[in-house]
């Protein structure tokens, strides 16, 4: 009998990703409810060292899966060692976190295991034994609640800073897997890093973000020292990215990164349906835009109607007082 909620443990260069904590948090109330053990898959190389930050969170159990050819991600690997060990232990439910990597992770596997698949989710819940999961609709606009009663593992990618990560201290039992890794084509060659000290953009807790209304590339400077002062990502709409001002990497909206922060400021963002759709799940938005009948004050829980060139840079120095 299928049993266990399962979360896929995703890590980047010995680092555990934020959401997998969040997902083993909300994960551990749902596992004590049905009664059924809480697990997370480790995949990568020499990566049992962040086994006991599982633990932390609350996993029962981790299963380790650790081979040279794992070392970084790949779709057509990693695909075929956690698909093998789902068939193997037949777990309840799978979910991911919804990031570049779980999303590609997650419509492989769901193909593989011939599955259901609830995409870019903001709650789960149980009803009459059921786990059911809500996600937006049509750019944000409406939401809808759905479930995959007859498929196991039911699975699901959950948008980053959707839960809250809440230490729950456990010793997991580790379960240490050798793959199959023989028949893996897909081989990564190189990588390009591109160095920052700011938060990764779907995980930071604020973004602060520029639009068309920034002008030219040498005015998100301004973002920047913004983003400095609170410690935040800088993000992007889709217009300021396709004049060429920032890179595609800080495009927030639906052909970009959907996030979830505690606080988002949006500069010169008019609010096109697709920008709103990668962020209206913010837990506080603030807009800084001088036409008062921009769509983002719609959306936002506080509007300052004003040339943001005169209004960031007063508000980056009141902040340097409050937060020093």
């Amino acid at each position: 009998m299928a049993k266990g909620i399962w979360i896929f443990a995703e890590q980047r260069e010995g680092q555990v990703k934020k959401v997998a904590f969040e997902l083993l948090s909300e994960g551990r109330k749902i596992a004590d409810q049905l009664g059924e053990e809480l697990a997370a898959v480790l995949v990568g190389k020499d990566v049992a060292g962040l086994v006991d930050a599982l633990g932390e969170y609350g996993a029962d159990k981790v299963y380790l899966v650790e081979a040279d050819a794992l070392e970084n991600y790949t779709t057509d690997g990693y695909t075929k060692v956690v698909a093998d060990l789902v068939k193997q232990y037949e777990p309840s439910a799978l979910l991911l976190g919804c990031t570049v990597t779980g999303r590609d992770l997650a419509a492989g596997l769901a193909q593989r295991l011939e599955t259901g698949l609830m995409t870019d989710c903001i709650n789960m819940e149980l009803t009459d034994g059921q786990l059911v999961f809500t996600r937006p609709v049509y750019a944000g606009k409406a939401f809808v609640k759905a479930s995959c009663p007859e498929a196991r593992p039911a699975m699901a990618t959950i948008r980053p800073n959707t839960f809250a990560a809440v230490a729950g201290a456990k010793t997991p039992e580790v379960v240490k897997v050798t793959p199959d890794t023989g028949d893996i084509r897909q081989v990564i060659k190189d990588i390009v890093r591109q160095i920052s000290t700011r938060p990764e953009l779907t995980e930071a807790d604020i973004i602060v973000s520029g639009g068309r209304g920034m002008k030219g590339p040498e005015n998100f400077k301004t973002l920047e020292e913004l983003s400095d002062v609170l410690g935040a990502a800088v993000g992007a709409s889709r217009a300021a990215v396709d004049a060429g001002w920032v890179s595609h990497s800080f495009q927030v909206g639906q052909t970009g990164k959907t996030v979830s922060p505690v606080l988002y400021i949006a500069c010169g963002i008019s609010g096109a349906i697709q920008h709103l759709a990668g962020m209206s799940s913010a837990k506080c938005i603030v807009a800084i835009n001088k036409d008062e009948e921009a769509n983002i004050f719609k959306l936002a829980d506080y509007g300052i109607v004003g040339d943001l060139f005169e209004v960031v840079p007063v508000l980056t120095e009141e902040l340097k007082k409050v937060m020093a």
